[in-house]
């Protein structure tokens, strides 16, 4: 989220979703989304993730333009390709813009936007948006072909899902493991071949967010729902503060 630097930088987003999710299980103010936002800065995060749904099961309108507002890090607006949210995208200005696709009934994102089956609709909605000076990027599965069609949208960035890799690693299960780990390095390479800035996300915890992070093509991560349940036991900045121990680690510790 910050401009690109060396080759070994790392920059990781916090996606501060499920504060809100939290204050919004009770209703009024608290806990705010935005004092989180706040506190992930000054404990050492890059940037600020917030997914506006279209059933605004968490963040809401209001906090998306207070983060654009009152947060000095750049904003991360992770959103549907519809009309509701290209305009309000454009209203509040963020750094940034990442496309999902968006099933109601999900209780998280899925999988990979299929940005090959509708890339003619994602053409001048990537346009527009760059237009307007918001950096686009497309999150998508690990997959050549989907990789490919998210280059020829004119999308500067693609975050690779990596859900896949979390169950692995939730079922203990090696060869599975290994398997979704390489399908993610070699996505990573391909993408940057094709030009494209790479990041990652989706299920990373402290157990298994080193062999991604040792990806070097890899240029961001972006992390939500792990760090704000751990922040329960350890506190939010601690939780910040070793995420991006652990990702350091991972760049300079030759693990790969």
């Amino acid at each position: 989220m910050t401009a690109p630097g060396s080759q070994d930088s790392l920059r990781l987003g916090v996606n501060i979703d499920h504060v809100a999710t939290i204050r919004n299980a009770r209703g009024g103010p608290h806990p705010d989304p935005v004092r989180a936002a706040h506190l992930v800065a000054t404990a050492g995060a890059d940037g600020i993730t917030a997914h506006l749904r279209e059933d605004r099961r968490h963040i809401v309108d209001e906090d998306m333009r207070r983060l654009k507002r009152e947060i000095s890090l750049p904003l991360n607006f992770e959103m549907a390709a519809t009309a509701e949210m290209l305009k309000l995208c454009l209203e509040v200005g963020p750094h940034a813009c990442c496309l999902v696709p968006e099933n109601r009934n999900e209780r998280t994102t899925e999988g990979g936007l299929d940005v090959a089956g509708q890339q003619t609709f994602l053409v001048p909605f990537v346009r527009e948006l760059k237009d307007a000076g918001v950096r686009v990027s497309l999150f998508v599965d690990p997959d050549p072909a989907q990789i490919e069609a998210a280059a020829a949208t004119g999308a500067p960035v693609i975050e690779i899902h990596t859900g896949a890799y979390y169950e692995a690693t939730a079922a203990t299960e090696p060869a599975r493991i290994k398997s979704e780990l390489e399908k993610i390095r070699a996505g990573a390479e391909f993408g940057a071949r094709l030009g494209l800035e790479i990041h990652a996300g989706h299920g990373l915890t402290f157990l298994n967010v080193q062999p991604v992070a040792a990806v070097p093509e890899i240029r961001e991560l972006n992390i939500g729902h792990f760090m704000i349940g751990e922040a329960v036991f350890m506190g939010l900045a601690e939780v910040v503060r070793e995420m991006k121990r652990l990702m350091q680690d991972a760049r300079t510790g030759g693990l790969y």
